[in-house]
């Protein structure tokens, strides 16, 4: 196992009571991440910075029934159910050893707000039923939208975890954001002062 980045102080802060849950889950990440062809060998260095609390400072963002799509190594899914046990989680991701992945952990962390659903999100054929949609570093907005909108419901939200390039994705997605009748559609910026490196956020309303 790579060296892991040592628990930043800040981490218990965002996850309260929840902490030693999502230590469990960076631990258990840490050591068969790599292994199991879910995170790259640079990625434990700066676990909890870059991938553990870039995701968590979202949850206070969420609320009902959320999709994570393409919920991958669990990053943001299991790191948001963890933080918000209040909220359905529903982790969308197709690959097998994947959703193997977030099976395991979903019970090794008792998280009885979890669903893994084996499917591509263009695969959806339960309609617009989600209070809100999430996904990170899955694909550009333009690409996201149409994957995501979908599984909404009228008036919920898509809360989209994205990088520095934001903004400028805001701009190239202009036609797919007309075409699934987004509405405040807007970049936010989470953990300012918390974290090193900022999360940003698009979130938009579909109607």
């Amino acid at each position: 196992m790579s060296d892991v980045e040592p628990e930043p102080a800040v981490a218990a802060e965002i996850f309260g009571d929840r902490i030693d849950l999502a230590r469990q889950f960076t631990q258990a990440l840490a050591e068969h991440g790599e292994e199991r062809g879910l995170i790259g060998p640079l990625e434990p260095p700066r676990l909890w910075t870059r991938h553990i609390l870039n995701s968590a400072v979202a949850a206070p963002l969420f609320s009902g029934r959320v999709g994570d799509v393409g919920s991958g190594a669990g990053l943001p899914g299991l790191v948001l159910a963890i933080a918000r046990p209040d909220v359905e989680w529903i982790l969308i991701e197709p690959m097998e050893r994947r959703v193997a992945w977030l099976t395991e952990q979903a019970s090794d962390l008792g998280l009885d707000n979890v669903e893994v659903v084996r499917a591509r999100a263009e695969d959806w054929r339960h309609g617009p039923v989600l209070d809100a949609a999430t996904a990170r570093a899955v694909s550009a907005l333009r690409t996201l939208v149409p994957l995501t909108a979908p599984l909404v419901r009228d008036g919920g939200e898509l809360i989209l975890l994205k990088g520095a390039n934001a903004s400028n994705e805001i701009e190239t997605a202009d036609k797919q954001i007309r075409k699934y009748r987004l509405s405040n559609v807007r970049l936010e910026v989470l953990g300012e002062g918390l974290l090193d490196e900022p999360t940003r956020v698009v979130r938009a309303t579909v109607r």
